[in-house]
């Protein structure tokens, strides 16, 4: 929602351009690519991540799973890779520092700045870039026509971050039903809707009607038994 609404017939009020979020821009964010409820979420997902690079970042977190010290290696006196793959994959070389370092890099090119040299390894890296991140969020919500893909990706890197060192499962999909909405002319989508098990919105990506949270679910499921009953009339008409 906006708060000054404009009364002109046609006009497409700008939105946030964030792909999960889409949200009626408000009349004092008059300007800005992004939302500032985006900006703020984004911001405080680049403040937790050195906190959790540095807990991935250990040998209890690199060798969890793995087989106990003196274990025989079929022969080899080399040790074994790190059973946990998925958590050197962010901690080291391509992980989370190069992902941050490439936003970084291509906010430095929009604004006409040398690119930085590389800043040590991952773990010195971390703390610089999360840093200009920071420092300069606002510019990139306010005027970086391509911040919505960089808010996706932080959004993502902090997830995957997340995820692995809470030791949470990926979450799956469920079936909620069909969509209730309807197109101009009155028809109804009826595309079957599914929803993330750790997430509170619905999307429904036929005609883009959104579902947000426990109160909005409601009325979802109260729409869609109003449209099986509209239905049910129709027939036995």
């Amino acid at each position: 929602m906006h708060d000054d609404p404009t009364e002109l017939d046609g006009y497409d009020w700008p939105t946030c351009v964030a792909p999960r979020c889409g949200r009626q821009l408000w009349a004092t964010e008059a300007g800005r690519f992004a939302c500032r409820p985006c900006e703020d979420a984004t911001a405080a997902r680049v403040r937790e991540l050195p906190v959790l690079f540095s807990r991935l970042d250990s040998t209890a977190m690199l060798m969890k799973g793995g087989r106990r010290a003196g274990a025989v290696t079929s022969g080899s006196r080399t040790p074994p890779i790190p059973p946990r793959l998925d958590v050197l994959a962010l901690v080291g070389p391509g992980g989370i520092a190069a992902r941050l370092s490439a936003i970084e890099d291509a906010w430095r090119g929009a604004l006409g700045w040398t690119v930085a040299p590389w800043r040590g390894n991952s773990a010195e890296a971390v703390p610089h870039l999360v840093k200009f991140l920071g420092d300069n969020l606002l510019w990139a919500c306010s005027s970086y026509d391509s911040i919505g893909q960089d808010i996706d990706d932080l959004r993502r890197l902090h997830g995957e971050c997340r995820a692995l060192a809470d030791g949470d499962k990926r979450g799956g999909r469920v079936q909620v039903g069909f969509c209730p909405a309807r197109y101009e002319d009155g028809a109804l989508c009826w595309q079957p809707l599914t929803a993330a098990t750790d997430n509170h919105r619905i999307h429904c990506h036929a005609c883009g009607a959104r579902w947000d949270g426990l109160g909005e679910w409601r009325d979802l499921r109260e729409a869609q038994k109003a449209a099986v009953l509209a239905h049910e009339q129709g027939v036995a008409a």
